[in-house]
């Protein structure tokens, strides 16, 4: 391999924003911040949005808004009368 061509692969560690999970994990992802992880070692910290700890597909609180389906929805409102 090349030198100094490949992003630094290191550990990092995920937060979600939501709810405070984490996940120590190997990336080449940037971060000005650092976290303190359970092993007691310092690493960088991305903090995100949402994840599989908060999505509700995975937490199993998804709900079902749409009760008709979508095609039926349309005939229903253009269809033939």
């Amino acid at each position: 391999m090349k030198k100094e061509i490949h992003p630094d692969y290191r550990p990092v560690v995920f937060r979600d924003g939501s709810n405070g999970w984490e996940m120590l994990t190997m990336s080449t992802i940037k971060s000005k911040e650092t976290t303190k992880y359970k092993d007691g070692k310092e690493y960088p910290l991305v903090t995100v949005e949402i994840s599989s700890a908060s999505h509700p597909f995975y937490t199993g609180q998804q709900r079902l808004i749409d009760t008709e389906g979508r095609a039926e929805k349309f005939l229903k409102k253009y269809g033939k009368k």
